[in-house]
């Protein structure tokens, strides 16, 4: 058990010490590349959710004008 333990051990110090301990880093363009895309991201999403908003409204009104067309006609 100790020697099963002991390889164990033995296989993931092997594969840590083979993978790079340095992150490769980006360079200029590709983090503003990454920027606008991310920036882009975030736009299409406000857009997005702006739209739901309006429909919302739009969807509140209509029932508000709905419910007081409904009420002037019980009132009469």
């Amino acid at each position: 058990m100790k020697l099963f333990a002991v390889l164990t051990l033995l296989v993931a110090l092997s594969v840590a010490s083979s993978m790079p301990t340095e992150a490769q880093r980006m360079s200029v363009a590709q983090s503003e590349r990454q920027s606008r895309k991310t920036e882009k991201k975030q736009q299409k999403m406000y857009r997005k959710a702006d739209k739901r908003q309006q429909k919302a409204i739009k969807k509140y009104e209509k029932a508000q004008r709905k419910a007081a067309k409904k009420a002037n006609r019980s009132a009469r």
